[in-house]
């Protein structure tokens, strides 16, 4: 029995990802976004597909101190000498609440998009959009791709990113609809739910005409490198015993008030030790 995978294999010499000889041809040819592309789908990118793949990736990497980040370096406190755990950490929280959304958001609009006809006009598309919006609030779902907790007024990266989709021929038909969502949100809720970084990825991996999963797969690479980057930011100015000791006031302030809370004690206890 053979088990074998198209990617690539390796010999007594070489190393082939898509029957290329990684020393011989790519090597000092292709940068990391070609390699992505090649590996995943046996071709590098077009110029379009490559920098608008680029600017998601970029856009995605960092915003703080995220669940994702808190994570990591939570993860790095505990185990120092587990780097790989903690980046580990941070990416098992890309789900469907934050960056799996994106693939969803793409999946959504993807979906909607193939029952509406080739010639279908504006009035369409908001008739769409409110079908959908309906149908998610009916069920007590969240719509993927819109609203933001600290950027109430707009999101600053959708209009850049829609910008560069413009200009690499991937604003079509999917941010067609997902701007009509956001009008649809708003007269459904009676307030803005503006079009967020989910919603815009997952505009552009639907017009780029790729898989949905491309759009979460893109988040976890680009995130990747932000929390190497809070790694690298904790062990010169370390936040993690911060943030518990934030969680460990809470507990004494709660104990004052008369809760019987014994963790505050321990975790003073072991400190001490």
């Amino acid at each position: 029995m053979t088990i074998k995978t198209p990617i690539g294999y390796t010999t007594r010499d070489d190393i082939f990802v898509r029957d290329r000889n990684i020393a011989t041809e790519i090597l000092g040819q292709l940068d990391f976004i070609d390699m992505i592309f090649l590996a995943a789908t046996g071709q590098t990118p077009s110029a379009p597909m490559k920098r608008m793949a680029n600017t998601l990736m970029v856009a995605v990497t960092d915003h703080g101190l995220t669940p994702s980040a808190i994570a990591a370096r939570l993860t790095i406190l505990g185990a120092p000498e587990s780097i790989q755990g903690a980046v580990a950490a941070g990416l098992l929280g890309a789900g469907n609440h934050f960056l799996g959304t994106m693939q969803l958001s793409a999946q959504m609009l993807k979906d909607a998009v193939a029952g509406l006809a080739p010639d279908a006009d504006g009035a369409a598309f908001d008739a769409c959009a409110a079908a959908l919006v309906r149908e998610y609030r009916s069920g007590k779902r969240i719509v993927p791709g819109i609203g933001h907790p600290i950027h109430i007024k707009g999101d600053p990266r959708v209009p850049a990113l829609r910008r560069v989709a413009g200009e690499c021929g991937f604003e079509g038909r999917h941010w067609q609809l997902a701007t009509a969502i956001e009008r649809a949100a708003q007269a459904e809720y009676g307030k803005l739910l503006p079009l967020n970084a989910a919603g815009a990825v997952g505009a552009c991996v639907a017009d780029m005409g790729l898989d949905p999963l491309w759009a979460r797969g893109f988040a976890l690479i680009g995130r990747s490198a932000g929390l190497v980057a809070h790694l690298l930011d904790e062990k010169r100015a370390p936040l993690g015993q911060k943030l518990w000791d934030l969680v460990l006031a809470q507990d004494d302030s709660a104990e004052l008030a008369g809760h019987d809370n014994p963790i505050p004690q321990r975790a003073a206890a072991l400190r001490k030790a």
